[in-house]
């Protein structure tokens, strides 16, 4: 049976904390962003405030980088935006000691999946929700639920951060 979460889209900035619900509206994970840091960097929290994973971006690389750390600081993943995207936005998810992911679809609009090979183990959409501002991720059986969320998060900054500083700098 898949797992479905539930992320406010404006909520996802550096500064602000927000909460990943789950298909019922509760809250399951934190995530804490820290301020006066040179690079973004994302805290993913159990509801103890407990660290599970650490979203950092890359700073002086080519491409859009970020990466996901362990509790303990060891690399999970890093995650790079493709050089060269003819149809539709991809990405790539280096997963240390596992299988590398592949995402692609429609970012800009949250509409795309994460891939093993030819295989779906997640997919990011807003249809599931009638809130403009949420989306949902939903995840197989047998994946790591974390890490899933933290790409989808970390793909999500990247893909929007300046749209939401235009947003804010018109309020």
């Amino acid at each position: 049976m898949t797992t479905r979460y539930k992320i406010s889209q404006n909520l996802i900035s550096i500064g602000d904390d927000f909460w990943i619900e789950n298909e019922e509206g509760k809250r399951v994970y934190k995530v804490d962003g820290k301020v006066f840091r040179i690079r973004k960097t994302l805290v993913f929290e159990d509801l103890n405030g407990k660290p599970l994973c650490t979203i950092k971006e890359r700073l002086l690389t080519i491409r859009d980088t970020m990466t996901i750390a362990g509790p303990d600081g060891e690399q999970l993943a890093v995650i790079k935006k493709a050089l060269i995207t003819p149809l539709r936005d991809r990405w790539s998810v280096n997963v240390r000691n596992g299988p590398d992911l592949t995402v692609q679809g429609n970012i800009f609009d949250y509409e795309y999946s994460i891939k093993q090979g030819w295989n779906k183990v997640a997919e990011i959409s807003k249809k599931w929700f009638r809130l403009t501002d949420t989306y949902g991720v939903e995840i197989d059986p047998g994946q790591n639920d974390i890490l899933i969320l933290a790409v989808a998060i970390a793909i999500d900054m990247m893909a929007h951060d300046e749209d939401r500083k235009v947003k804010r700098k018109e309020k």
